[in-house]
C-alpha cells in the first residue's frame, strides 16, 4: 500500500486537454497500434488514469502544463517555472486510475526519475534524482517523504529522466 496518493490529469483538465491541448493546439486522437503507427505509444504512461497504453485504444498526445493547472487552483504565481510537455491520455472519458491500485504508477526497477518540488507560489524548491529499486512502492516512500520532511514543499511533480515527462503529482497531506 502507497504512504502518499499519486495523482492523475484532473478531469476537469482532462475535459479541456482532450480539445485543445496547453499549447494551444487542437487535439488528434488515433488508435494505439502494436506497429508504432503513427506514433509508438503501446506501454507508454497515461496520464490520465495512470496506467499504460494498450493496444487498440483511443489516445492523444498532448501538451499539458501541470504547473500552470496547479497555479490556477491554489492562486500561486509559478512566473518562469511554469512549463508543458508532453503526455498521453485516453482521447475520450475513462475511469480514471484504479481505487484499489496498491503501488505506484510506472514503477518499473531501474527506470530514472526525478521528484521534482515545489513550495506554495509553484517556485522550484529542490528535487531529486531517483531510480526505481526492487521495492519499488517503499523506494518511492522514503523519496516522497525526504521530500515532503522539508514544510516549503507543497507538491512533487514525479517525471521520466529519459524524456522529462511529467508522470504524476503527490501532493501535501
Amino acid at each position: 500500500m502507497t504512504t502518499y496518493t499519486p495523482l492523475p490529469i484532473p478531469p476537469a483538465a482532462l475535459k479541456e486537454l482532450r480539445v485543445t491541448d496547453d499549447a494551444g493546439r487542437a487535439v488528434e486522437p488515433y488508435t494505439a497500434r502494436e506497429d508504432g503507427v503513427p506514433v509508438d505509444c503501446v506501454g507508454s504512461p497515461l496520464r490520465c488514469c495512470l496506467r499504460g497504453i494498450r493496444a487498440g485504444e483511443r489516445v492523444a498526445l498532448v501538451s499539458y502544463a501541470p504547473l500552470r493547472r496547479w497555479a490556477a487552483e491554489t492562486g500561486a504565481r509559478p512566473g518562469a517555472y511554469d512549463e508543458q510537455g508532453p503526455v498521453f491520455l485516453h482521447a475520450e472519458e475513462c475511469q480514471g486510475p484504479d481505487p484499489d491500485a496498491d503501488r505506484y504508477p510506472f514503477d518499473r526497477p531501474g527506470a530514472l526519475r526525478t521528484l521534482r518540488r515545489y513550495d506554495r507560489a509553484g517556485r522550484i524548491v529542490g528535487g531529486r534524482l531517483f531510480e526505481i529499486p526492487e521495492d519499488a512502492t517503499a523506494g518511492f516512500d522514503a523519496a516522497l517523504a525526504e521530500a515532503f520532511a522539508d514544510p516549503e514543499v507543497a507538491l512533487v511533480h514525479v517525471r521520466a529522466v529519459e524524456y522529462g515527462c511529467f508522470q504524476f503529482e503527490v501532493r501535501r497531506g
